[in-house]
């Protein structure tokens, strides 16, 4: 992939793995005990998992929310995709929000906002946040400007893959 990296962040697997401990780290130095992660689909079903894993929560739930379309390119506003996470038993519990970024945070904020009075509490976690972003989370692994590559959207799609847009669907 022929790009100009120096005005990137660059996550490798490796670098993954030790950036997500420190991010659960974070978390547990608090005293903050999730009885659900909530992963924003897709980049935060990574660091959901692994966060789940890392701090012994074993419900984690899903949201998709629909915003980025391609490399700097994004809807006007995110849209909240069904299947929708029933929060109706979720009103006493604490909920810690997963996603690997949040640039401008507007994701993360619908995200937020609608858990804000479903639930008993509710925190983010994410690897990286931009200054500029809307949402500013409890837990950050790193901050940064820069555009970000992560391991597991950097090589774009395997040979015979299509992939299908939403609006397909």
């Amino acid at each position: 992939m022929a790009e100009d990296t120096e005005e990137r962040e660059i996550l490798d697997w490796s670098t993954y793995g030790s950036a997500i401990r420190q991010l659960a780290e974070q978390v547990a130095a608090t005293g903050y005990q999730p009885e659900l992660i909530l992963a924003i689909a897709r980049g935060g079903l990574f660091a959901a998992g692994s966060l789940g894993y890392a701090l012994g929560v074993k419900n984690i739930y899903v949201m998709n929310v629909e915003y980025y379309t391609g490399v700097d390119q994004r809807l006007d506003v995110p849209i909240m995709l069904p299947p929708y996470v029933d929060m109706v038993d979720l009103h006493d519990s604490k909920v810690l929000i997963a996603d690997d970024v949040a640039d401008t945070g507007a994701t993360l904020k619908v995200v937020h906002d609608y858990c804000l009075d479903r639930v008993g509490e509710v925190r983010s976690a994410v690897l990286y946040e931009k200054p500029h972003s809307l949402v500013k989370c409890e837990y950050v692994w790193k901050r940064t400007s820069r555009w970000i590559n992560f391991p597991w959207s950097d090589e774009g799609l395997v040979e015979g893959a299509t992939g299908i847009d939403i609006a397909d669907v």
